[in-house]
């Protein structure tokens, strides 16, 4: 069994910085794992973020958050990150990180059978 669980949300204003944080617990080794972030924004449905693949590597991001928002994975901790810079009001969302051990990091993008993190609220004041 997996257990996902986000951290690092918080209120910041328009144009600020934000690093939330997955870490991932598992009889399973990390790198078994494409991770993911979701997000769900108030009066919206859940819409993909970015994934990454085992290595690191292979990354993948909605176009809202392209050159915005960097996805990373470190493997010695079981931890990945979601680097958000030149944040806007419209990021403002409860943030889910997922992990998926079905699938390669190209197809989070269109769901799957994810273990989900309970999410964490990132809010962004104009």
């Amino acid at each position: 069994q997996v257990h996902v669980k986000e951290s690092g949300g918080g209120l910041v204003q328009a144009g600020d910085s934000l690093t939330l944080s997955c870490e991932v617990t598992s009889g399973r080794t990390f790198t078994d794992y494409a991770m993911g972030w979701f997000r769900r924004a108030p009066g919206k449905e859940r819409e993909f973020v970015a994934s990454i693949g085992w290595s690191g590597t292979g990354k993948d991001y909605a176009d809202s958050v392209k050159g915005r928002f960097t996805i990373s994975r470190d493997n010695t901790k079981n931890i990945v990150y979601l680097q958000m810079n030149s944040l806007k009001p419209e990021d403002t969302a409860i943030y889910y990180c997922v992990a998926d051990s079905d699938q390669t990091y190209r197809s989070v993008r269109g769901g799957g059978n994810f273990a989900w993190g309970q999410g964490t609220q990132v809010a962004v004041a104009s």
